[in-house]
């Protein structure tokens, strides 16, 4: 059975002499393991359709393992991310992060169009970083892990200030802290940002200035409801950690919005 169907290569894989294996997150089909046969060698016509975050129409011959790839059209290869490392780190994080959290071969409502519109605002110039935090927000509930923002996780009730609970799975306010002596104090609009990297459209996105300490804590609220609840490890997320070890000694590169570095 042939299947034709567009797809972003969230990884590939070196096999035997000359060939790949690209794991490939389709819009119709989820994701999908193709063979790439020559796709290694110079002048294969699938060289240039066969590196991570490149977007094609996909042609392939559909078995009971590994599908077998005919064809593949580029459709965009997102040249700026390529060329900017924060841009190509964050782009690898978001990857491995759907690549880790979906299964072979299994539709996920609204994964593929939230990938796609993630690189698209990403090759526009967008904050790398806060796509990041959207993209980990709607990928979360896409698998049911939905941390509430929008109120106390305990009395669905409370104002601020609030605080943020991972065994109560969301914001906690002053009544109900006493709950997890763990909990601790979110900045103020903390927790309106949280809410609202949850409900906002990727492709609506405009430009969001935070200062320092508000991306530091955004990132702790996500990475700690990661690991407590999906219990991954990801290599791009320790790279990305470098990075921040290396802002500390050099001002940061990325090119955000069209504005200069």
């Amino acid at each position: 059975m042939l299947g034709k169907t567009e797809g972003i290569i969230l990884r590939t894989h070196d096999y035997g002499e000359g060939n790949k294996i690209l794991s490939v997150f389709t819009q119709d089909m989820g994701k999908v393991g193709m063979m790439a046969q020559g796709a290694r060698k110079t002048k294969s016509r699938f060289a240039a359709v066969s590196q991570p975050f490149t977007h094609a129409l996909f042609l392939f011959h559909v078995g009971s393992g590994l599908a077998s790839l005919n064809q593949a059209d580029l459709i965009q290869s997102f040249p700026k991310i390529r060329g900017d490392l924060y841009r190509t780190a964050y782009t690898s994080y978001i990857l491995e992060l759907t690549d880790k959290l979906t299964e072979e071969r299994q539709k996920y409502s609204g994964l593929y169009n939230l990938l796609l519109e993630s690189l698209k605002q990403m090759e526009s110039g967008k904050d790398s970083e806060i796509i990041a935090r959207i993209f980990e927000s709607k990928i979360l509930t896409v698998h049911g892990y939905k941390p509430v923002f929008e109120n106390c996780a305990s009395c669905r009730q409370g104002e601020s200030p609030w605080f943020f609970s991972i065994t109560e799975g969301g914001l906690l306010c002053d009544m109900c802290r006493r709950k997890d002596p763990y909990s601790f104090l979110l900045m103020e609009g903390i927790p309106r940002l949280l809410s609202l990297f949850q409900r906002i459209d990727m492709s609506q996105l405009g430009k969001i200035s935070l200062k320092a300490e508000t991306r530091q804590q955004l990132k702790k609220v996500m990475y700690l409801f990661i690991d407590e609840y999906l219990g991954i490890r990801l290599k791009s997320r320790q790279f990305l950690e470098q990075l921040d070890k290396m802002e500390q000694v050099l001002p940061r590169k990325e090119n955000i919005d069209g504005e200069n570095p």
